[in-house]
C-alpha cells in the first residue's frame, strides 16, 4: 500500500528530530569520526572536530560521543568525490561491477548519461541502467540522452525525440539533458534538436555541452540557446572562453581523452569556481589500477594546484552544478558521504563512508545487487541484426577519406584521400558496419596512425550509435574480426592471419560483460596485447580510440556506415555501399 503524505510526513520528522537531538549533544551520534582534520569547501580551510553522524546525514561537528567512535587523527577527511560526466558502459562491466571499483578510490556520486545503451536500445536501454543502479554504494543520477542518434548521418538501433525522453525528466535520478553534441543542430535552430532543450529547460534541468572547439559567434548561439557546461575542452583558450561566456567547464580526464594537463590553468582562483572534474569514459583497467576522480586529484596536486581548490573541483562544485543540495560539504545536514585519506602527497584513499555506512576499508563492503526487469534484460542480451561479412563486403574503388589520428586525443586531422592499403606508410582500411537492422550497410575508409602491421581488430563499442568499427590491413581478416564480434553478440576481437588472437565478449547490448571486473580487464588486456604485438600505436589506447572514429560529431573526420564524414563541412566523402 503507499504510503500517504501524511505517513511520510510523520516517518520524516522522527528522523528530523533524531538527528536535532545528537545536533544539540542531547543523544550519542550513530557514528562519530573522533580528531578528524576535515575539508570545509565553505571556509576554504581545513579544520579540526569530531564529526558527528545519525540516520546517514552528518549531525554536526564539535565534540561528541557515539555508538561507534572512529579516530581519524593525522587523517585528512573530505566529501566523496563525484564525476561530473560519466558513461557507465565505457567501464564495459554492469552497474554494480562499476561501483565496486570506484568505491574503493573514493567516489561516492556519479552523473551518467546512458546514451551509449539508448543507442542500442532506446528508452529501455535508459530504463536497464536506472534499475540495474539503484541502491548500489555509489549514488547513480542520470542525464536523459539528448542525441540518439548523434546526427542524422548516423544508424542507431533507436531514435529519441523529445517526447520519447520527455516523462524521465520526473524521476528522482535525472538531473538534466546530457551533453547536446549535436551543436551544428543548435546552432541552426534544429526544431528536433533545440525542442529538447526546451523541454529540459521546462522541467527546470540543466543541459550538458559538448561543443569541440566552438568559438565566436556559434558558441553564442550555442550557450544562447541554453547549454550550460562543457566537458570537450583540449586547449584552455576554448575553455577560457567558454567560461567568460558562461559556461561550467568539465575538466576531463579518462582513457581516451585526457585534457587536464592542458586545463590546468583553470584551477585557481579567479577561474575555479566554474570547473569540476570529469571522466567520461573509463577502461577497466584504470578503474582498477589508476584511479578514478582520485587519480584526477593526485595529478592536479602534482602539476602544483592548490589542494582547497583542487578537492572543491572534486568534489563540492558538481554538486552545487548539479542542485545535488546536501552533497558535496562536511558540515551539518549534508549527507555522510566522507572519504578518509593518508595525505596529500600520496592520497591514499584509506576509508569510504556511504551516508554513515563503511563501505570501504581496504576492502569493497558487500552489497545487494539489483536487477531489472526479465524483459529488459532478455532485449539487452538480444540486439545484433546483421549477416556475416565475406572480404569482398569491403573492396572498394577509388579514393576514399584518409583519417589521421591524434595521439592522446579525440580529434582527427584531415588527411586527404588514399586509395589502397599501404601498411608501409601506415594507411589501413577501416569500416563501419551497421548491425542494428540488417541494412548491409558498410562504409569504408582509411585511416592513418594507427600503426598495425599485420592482422585487424573490430569492436562493437563504437561512439555513439555502437555499430562495429573495424581497422585492419586484409580484407580477410577485418572480416574475420567482424564476424567474432557478431557472434558474440557483442565485443572486441584481434585477429591475425585468419585466427582470432584475442577476444572479449561484450554480450549486453554489445557494450558490456556480466563477468566481473578484472576478468573483464584480463580479457581486455590480452586484447591490447595482441593488437600491440601486431604494431598498434602504443601511444594510443587501440579500442578506445578505435570506438570513437565512428562519432561524427568531433572533428575532423570520422568513419560511419554511410562512408568517410567530414564534420566541419558536415558532409558524407563517400556514400554507402552494400555487402
Amino acid at each position: 500500500m503507499k504510503e500517504t503524505y501524511e505517513e511520510k510526513i510523520n516517518r520524516r520528522l522522527g528522523v528530523k528530530q533524531r538527528i536535532i537531538a545528537v545536533a544539540s549533544g542531547r543523544e550519542k551520534a550513530d557514528l562519530v569520526l573522533k580528531n578528524a582534520m576535515y575539508l570545509n569547501v565553505f571556509s576554504n580551510e581545513f579544520l579540526q572536530g569530531d564529526i558527528a553522524v545519525a540516520n546517514g546525514l552528518i549531525a554536526g561537528i564539535g565534540e561528541y560521543e557515539g555508538e561507534n567512535e572512529i579516530d581519524v587523527n593525522g587523517k585528512l577527511v573530505l566529501p566523496g568525490f563525484i564525476d561530473a560526466h560519466i558513461h557507465l558502459e565505457s567501464s564495459m562491466v554492469t552497474p554494480s561491477e562499476f561501483a565496486k571499483a570506484v568505491v574503493s578510490h573514493g567516489t561516492t556520486t556519479v552523473i551518467t548519461d546512458p546514451h551509449e545503451i539508448a543507442n542500442v536500445m532506446g528508452t529501455d536501454g535508459i530504463e536497464y541502467m536506472i534499475q540495474s543502479s539503484q541502491n548500489l554504494p555509489v549514488d547513480v543520477h542520470f542525464m536523459l540522452p539528448s542525441c540518439v542518434p548523434a546526427t542524422e548521418f548516423d544508424e542507431s538501433g533507436a531514435e529519441l525525440g523529445y517526447k520519447d525522453i520527455d516523462s524521465y525528466f520526473e524521476h528522482k535520478k535525472v538531473l538534466g539533458l546530457a551533453e547536446m553534441m549535436n551543436y551544428v543542430g543548435v546552432i541552426n535552430g534544429d526544431d528536433d534538436v533545440v525542442s529538447k532543450i526546451v523541454a529540459s529547460q521546462a522541467h527546470h534541468k540543466k543541459i550538458d555541452g559538448h561543443a569541440p572547439e566552438l568559438s565566436g559567434n556559434d558558441l553564442n548561439a550555442y550557450i544562447a540557446a541554453g547549454v550550460y557546461s562543457d566537458h570537450e575542452c583540449s586547449t584552455f583558450e576554448n575553455a577560457l572562453e567558454k567560461l567568460r561566456k558562461g559556461q561550467f567547464i568539465m575538466i576531463r580526464e579518462g582513457t581516451a581523452a585526457h585534457n587536464l594537463k592542458a586545463l590546468m590553468p583553470l584551477l585557481n582562483q579567479q577561474y575555479y569556481a566554474r570547473c569540476m572534474f570529469a571522466t567520461d569514459d573509463k577502461h577497466p583497467s584504470d578503474l582498477l589500477y589508476g584511479g578514478h576522480i582520485d587519480y584526477i586529484v593526485k595529478q592536479a596536486l602534482k602539476n602544483g594546484a592548490d589542494p582547497i581548490i583542487t578537492l572543491k573541483a572534486a568534489t563540492h562544485h558538481a554538486a552545487r552544478y548539479f542542485a545535488l543540495n546536501n552533497k558535496g560539504a562536511i558540515a551539518p545536514g549534508y549527507l555522510a558521504d566522507m572519504v578518509v585519506v593518508d595525505n596529500l602527497t600520496d592520497f591514499n584513499v584509506e576509508t569510504v563512508f556511504k551516508r554513515g555506512k563503511v563501505i570501504f576499508d581496504g576492502e569493497v563492503k558487500e552489497f545487494e545487487i539489483p536487477t531489472a526487469d526479465d524483459r529488459l534484460i532478455e532485449k539487452c542480451h538480444n540486439t545484433f541484426c546483421l549477416n556475416e561479412v565475406m572480404p569482398d563486403s569491403f573492396k572498394v574503388d577509388g579514393k576514399l577519406g584518409l583519417i589521421g589520428l591524434v595521439s592522446g586525443e579525440l580529434l582527427t586531422h584531415n588527411l586527404g584521400t588514399a586509395d589502397k592499403i599501404d601498411v608501409e606508410n601506415d594507411i589501413l582500411k577501416i569500416a563501419c558496419i551497421e548491425r542494428h537492422k540488417n541494412t548491409n550497410h558498410i562504409g569504408v575508409g582509411y585511416v592513418k596512425g594507427y600503426s598495425l602491421k599485420s592482422g585487424a581488430v573490430a569492436t562493437s563499442v563504437a561512439h555513439d550509435s555502437h555499430n562495429i568499427i573495424a581497422v585492419g590491413c586484409t580484407d580477410s581478416d577485418i572480416s574475420i574480426a567482424v564476424n567474432a564480434v557478431r557472434n558474440s553478440k557483442g565485443g572486441i576481437a584481434v585477429v591475425d592471419n585468419g585466427k582470432i588472437k584475442a577476444l572479449l565478449e561484450l554480450p549486453v547490448a554489445g557494450l558490456m560483460s556480466e563477468e566481473p571486473l578484472e576478468k573483464v580487464n584480463e580479457k581486455l588486456e590480452k586484447a591490447k596485447t595482441e593488437a600491440y604485438r601486431l604494431g598498434a600505436d602504443k601511444g594510443i589506447d587501440p579500442f578506445m580510440t578505435l570506438s570513437f572514429l565512428s562519432l561524427p560529431v568531433i572533428p575532423s573526420l570520422r568513419i560511419t556506415t554511410k562512408g568517410v564524414f567530414d564534420v566541419e563541412k558536415c558532409e558524407l566523402l563517400k556514400n554507402e555501399m552494400s555487402v
